[in-house]
């Protein structure tokens, strides 16, 4: 594990980090430009698809079957992916990754002009889209600790969640919405085309340090139970994916589904309203990952990550409740502010308790446990919302993914590594030892540079 004494404040409980240090690196700052680049033409995307998806066809189903088209190509490639981020080369897995995305968006955009475009090949497209996603996210999130020093993790991890949503949820939607209302979708998937090139162009200028490989497994087949086993060994990582996977299912569906459809069909709004409700989200994430940058990592940190996931789920209420563009606008914000909390510190976690030769494993066994359930939480809403009503089914959906969330903080164990960092920061030198040894492992056995 890493763990910085120096910049400790005893009295908050946090360390106080530079947001901008991890900048200074040549190889970071690459990964970063293109990355929000990218997630502004990502944004864009969020906006047009879901426009695309109603204009085609103009019900609940429709955007749950593009749901359903996208997370189950990522969910069935998300494990070979994190196999082959952990033995081949990262940068390379993220530059064919991009420039497979360019194509695809490239060909959405394509269709959409000539007016050629049918929901099949929009659902046969965003499928393709989500594999290259599946190749590209635990690439990404592996190689963060290879070009980044340890100390600066907490920092990097604010900046990723500071830009993130400054791209995806604000400008990018805001943009997106524009965009189609002017000039359709057709000219808002070609944008998030050539975003994709300028991603790969940085991806292929950085030259990060070679990572360490797992050098006890010959099969891939034997990686992943490799991943596995380092999985459910530890309660504070199955027990979150589990969690994560069960809230998911309660209110993922009903969320991407519902919001556009309320928008679109309730309150008689345009693309440019949804843009601006996702903007909104936005901006509640982009302070969140501020105020994070600047308190830097919390002691209690499992405790706090669960206290702000369950009320950023319970926030979802906020959608079913609304009766305005600018109460779904709150919501929207509280629930991404909260939301980019508990994921800071998990990407912190994460990078300081799993072995660099396992975190591409893990990290990818992170999103196929996580979004397991997706495809059943899109293809369930439809029938449910047609059966309870669209607000009634974003209430349950709240209440049951708090639930799910909350529950799981109270798992035995799940709460250990805390009094293990605790310790640690406090200068204990009878720090408590866990069943499992390999948590207390020494700085050199974990996130080694190369």
């Amino acid at each position: 594990m890493q763990h910085s004494h120096e910049g400790l404040d005893r009295l908050g409980g946090v360390s106080r980090v530079n947001l901008l240090a991890p900048l200074r690196g040549r190889d970071f700052r690459l990964l970063w430009s293109g990355m929000t680049v990218s997630l502004l033409g990502d944004g864009i995307f969020l906006v047009a698809m879901a426009w695309q998806a109603y204009e085609l066809w103009n019900a609940p189903a429709a955007l749950a079957l593009l749901g359903i088209g996208m997370t189950v190509p990522t969910i069935v490639c998300m494990l070979p992916a994190g196999v082959l981020s952990d033995r081949l080369d990262r940068r390379s897995l993220m530059l064919y990754a991009d420039i497979g995305r360019a194509l695809v968006t490239g060909a959405l955009a394509a269709l959409a002009i000539a007016g050629a475009l049918a929901f099949w090949q929009l659902v046969v497209l965003v499928a393709l889209y989500g594999v290259g996603t599946a190749f590209f996210t635990p690439a990404f999130e592996a190689i963060v600790p290879d070009i980044v020093p340890p100390a600066q993790l907490p920092a990097a991890n604010a900046l990723d969640q500071f830009v993130r949503p400054i791209a995806l949820r604000l400008a990018g939607p805001a943009l997106g919405g524009t965009l189609v209302a002017a000039v359709g979708t057709g000219a808002a998937f070609a944008f998030d085309a050539v975003t994709f090139v300028a991603s790969a162009a940085a991806v292929l200028l950085m030259r990060p340090p070679r990572h360490p490989r797992s050098e006890h497994v010959n099969s891939s087949v034997g990686a992943i139970r490799e991943g596995f086993t380092f999985i459910r060994r530890r309660v504070w990582l199955w027990g979150t994916l589990l969690s994560a996977a069960l809230a998911y299912l309660a209110f993922m569906g009903p969320t991407e589904v519902l919001l556009p459809y309320i928008v679109k069909n309730d309150l008689h709004g345009s693309a440019g309203d949804l843009g601006l409700i996702f903007a909104a989200g936005g901006v509640g994430a982009v302070g969140a990952a501020l105020v994070m940058g600047q308190r830097g990592h919390p002691h209690r940190d499992v405790t706090f990550m669960y206290v702000a996931w369950t009320l950023a789920t319970l926030a979802v209420a906020g959608y079913g409740l609304a009766t305005a563009s600018w109460q779904l606008m709150v919501a929207c914000l509280m629930f991404n502010a909260l939301e980019t909390v508990g994921t800071i510190v998990w990407a912190t976690i994460k990078q300081r308790h799993v072995p660099a030769s396992m975190l591409g494993r893990v990290s990818s066994l992170d999103w196929f446990i996580s979004i397991g359930l997706i495809p059943l939480s899109f293809a369930l809403t439809a029938p449910i919302a047609a059966l309870l009503g669209t607000k009634a089914t974003l209430l349950g959906s709240a209440v049951i993914g708090g639930a799910c969330t909350l529950g799981a903080l109270f798992l035995p164990g799940m709460r250990d590594i805390e009094d293990v960092a605790a310790a640690f920061d406090e200068g204990d030198a009878e720090a408590p030892v866990l069943a499992d040894p390999e948590l207390l492992m020494p700085p050199a056995f974990v996130n080694v540079r190369g």
